[in-house]
């Protein structure tokens, strides 16, 4: 009876704050067509989340590209198909990894961030002082971060994919000694653009589930230092397994 009694309050538990948090990305949704709009904020989110996660995008990017060169010219060179290299590595870029890497990185470096700052903001009481001067918390706080989301995700990923797949040319012409001009061909002859705007919109989603998560996760930061520790690394759990899971429904959702 006491193991069924935790499972239920566990149960309650989750369900209680999934309603909550999709209660956040609801509200900070339907403000985005509310003034006023305060477009200093919304930029200023954008530099954080687009501008300040390219260093670590362009490694992460590079490395993945020659990686999957150096793997896919292993395989295909046992089918004397050496030619689709350049194939594989572009697909893989833009339907899967490019989005999914980009999404762990930014939750990694930018949903820590907005956990970390909102959740010091809701312990020293700044968030309840908003609301003392009639300032809507989400409108003002949420917002622009789902809106820096949802719009730098994207972009962060057509940058991803191009340069997964200079490096993967890289790799291949200059160390696996591919001619050029067939890398080039065989990567523009397959590659559709349906399989860019698909990448692209699980990169839109992606945003939206960092900002609204890690949002929410410093909103509900209490306890001092401790509590907004343990915010920030909820939020970068949280955000990454929310990742990894809607990855699947949306891919299922272009297959149909």
């Amino acid at each position: 009876m006491r193991f069924f009694d935790r499972f239920g309050k566990w149960i309650i538990r989750f369900l209680t704050e999934m309603g909550a948090m999709a209660l956040l990305f609801y509200n900070a949704f339907i403000y985005i067509f509310r003034p006023p709009y305060r477009l200093r904020n919304l930029s200023k989110q954008m530099e954080s989340v687009g501008v300040g996660s390219i260093p670590v995008v362009l490694i992460t990017a590079t490395f993945t590209g020659m990686v999957l060169a150096l793997q896919g010219y292993t395989g295909f060179k046992r089918f004397n198909a050496e030619g689709l290299v350049g194939t594989v590595v572009a697909l893989s870029m833009t339907r899967e990894l490019g989005p999914v890497l980009t999404g762990l990185i930014v939750a990694g470096r930018a949903g820590a961030a907005m956990a970390a700052e909102l959740g010091t903001m809701k312990v020293t009481e700044q968030v309840d002082a908003l609301a003392t001067l009639a300032v809507n918390p989400i409108q003002y706080l949420v917002t622009p971060r789902f809106i820096a989301g949802i719009v730098m995700l994207p972009l962060l990923t057509v940058f991803s994919d191009f340069i997964g797949i200079a490096g993967g040319y890289l790799i291949s012409v200059n160390l696996l000694g591919a001619n050029a001009g067939a890398y080039l061909q065989r990567t523009t002859q397959y590659l559709e653009m349906e399989d860019i705007f698909g990448g692209l919109l699980k990169a839109a989603v992606f945003g939206g589930i960092i900002a609204g998560v890690s949002c929410y996760k410093g909103f509900q930061a209490d306890g001092g230092a401790e509590g907004v520790g343990r915010a920030t690394t909820g939020a970068v759990v949280v955000s990454e397994m929310l990742i990894l899971i809607s990855n699947y429904f949306v891919t299922a959702f272009l297959r149909s």
